[in-house]
Order: structure tokens, then sequence, then C-alpha cells
């Protein structure tokens, strides 16, 4: 039985439960559930902390999780990512006092200075790295106010849209220590489990089929090539006869992003009965 961790907070435990849901897995019911058997598909699901995931599968407890590629790097596990899952986005920056000298230098501006922080081993590794050598304190939630409480040079933490740092008089300074997203894990150096394969292809055509539609139309035959030239699919279009033999019918998969000019397109070159309808899953 596949034993998987799910988070149970935080913004990653909605997009996480809806993706194995559609994915074809059992939802909890209660949301104080933190087991939850699925024999149909010959799963557990444990809804953990998602800091902790990482160290459960790579202890080998758990065989494989959801978590942030942030937390699992922190955790210093031995885990590796299996797959990017493409919601929880983050940019992971140091931020420090608006115009002080620590933040002219990047990095190495931190040479022996204190850097606050929820992440510490992600920072030491990050400054590791670079060849800085600095005291990391660790703090357990907001970080922002550590620099005007002399508790810390500088910190390292999550931006979004820099608002909060703004407010407590800091500025972001060098590049990003991390792009981070929620990533599905596994233990590393292991085989396999059984379900493993199952598990991430039934996700990736989850993924797949949120990023394509399904586009229909009818086109005239003269006007057939330039249309499938706007739509040709992953392999080929579907082309069905019509009973008009002047009129043929056309079906294929097109990246939702970029649908409506596609539709513009096909209108344009005398596409009618144009149709757009959403994928809930599928295989590539």
């Amino acid at each position: 039985m596949l034993r998987i961790a799910v988070p149970n907070k935080g913004s990653l435990a909605a997009p996480a439960e809806q993706l194995l849901a559609e994915a074809g897995y059992a939802s909890r019911r209660d949301g104080r559930e933190l087991v939850l058997e699925d024999p149909d598909n010959d799963v557990e699901l444990y809804f953990l902390r998602p800091r902790d995931i990482a160290v459960y599968v790579g202890s080998g407890t758990l065989d494989v999780g959801i978590t942030g590629r942030d937390l699992l790097l922190d955790s210093r596990a031995a885990a590796d990512e299996v797959l990017s899952l493409g919601f929880g986005p983050s940019t992971f920056r140091f931020a420090g006092p608006v115009g002080a000298a620590v933040t002219q230098d990047g990095p190495r501006g931190l040479h022996g200075r204190r850097v606050a922080t929820s992440y510490p081993g992600l920072v030491e590794d990050h400054l590791a790295a670079a060849g800085v050598r600095a005291d990391v304190v660790r703090l357990d939630g907001a970080v922002e106010t550590a620099v005007r409480l002399g508790v810390a040079d500088a910190i390292a933490d999550v931006v979004e849209t820099g608002r909060t740092l703004r407010a407590a008089g800091l500025e972001v300074f060098g590049e990003p220590i991390l792009r981070s997203e929620a990533v599905m894990v596994r233990r590393r150096g292991e085989q396999a489990p059984a379900g493993l394969d199952v598990l991430v292809r039934r996700v990736e055509g989850v993924l797949v089929a949120r990023r394509y539609v399904m586009v229909d139309y009818d086109v005239r035959r003269e006007h057939l090539d330039a249309a499938t030239r706007i739509t040709p699919g992953l392999e080929s279009p579907t082309i069905s006869p019509l009973q008009d033999p002047a009129w043929a019918a056309v079906r294929a998969m097109v990246a939702a992003s970029g649908v409506n000019r596609v539709m513009d397109d096909l209108y344009e070159l005398g596409a009618r009965a144009i149709l757009v309808t959403s994928i809930h899953a599928c295989r590539i």
C-alpha cells in the first residue's frame, strides 16, 4: 500500500487535496482526519505539517509526499524531488535595512553578520555555497521585526509583494535564494515503491489537463490546412467529415493560455461553431 503524505494546513493544503482528488484518490470529509484509507487505489493518505513531510519521507516512514521545495531543502532530509506541481509559488530572498551597507554587496555583504530566518538549513547551505560565513539565527514565524529588535542585521524570508518588508523599513537585495513551489518528493536512493508510477502518471495527467483545453470547430475544406496549422494538436488534430462535403469538423488540444487568440485566428479564417471545453484529466 502506497503511503502518501499530504499537507494538512497552510497554502499548500487545499491545492494538494484538490490535485489528488482530480487524480482519482479519496478525499477526506472531515478536515480533522489525520489518516485516510483509500482501498480502491491501494493507498493511505497521511495529513501532516508541510514542514515535517520531507522528514517522514526521507526516513522511509512514508513513501511519497507533497511539500514545498523550500521546505524540502531546508529539512536536509534524504528525499528528492520527483515532480513539480505548479502551485504554491514563492520567492525566497534576503532583505535588510533600506540603504544600509549590508544590502550593498549582495550575499557577500552578509559575511560576519547575523541573518534571521525560519529556514536555517536553506540559508546556511546557500551562504556556504557562496563562500559566505554568517551567523544564521533561527526564528519561528514572522522575521520582519528581527532587525529592528536588534536580533539580526538582515533577514531571509519568502517575499511576495514586498509590502510587509517595506512597512518594516527593509528592502530586498541580491539575487533570489530560491524560487519555490509545491513538489512531490520520495526517499533518495530507494527503489520506487509500488504504486508510485501510477500516482505520478495520474498527477501528470491532471497537470497537463490544466494547461490545455479542447477546441472543436467546423471549417471549409479549402481552409483546412491553414486551420490545422493554427491548431496542430499534440500529435495531430482529429478531422471528421460533415454531412456537407465542403466542410470538415476539427478537434485539437490547445494551450489554455492562448486559446482566445486561437479562436480569433480561426474565426478570421472562416471557421465557425468554435467550441472550447475543459479537460478533466488525460494521459499523454
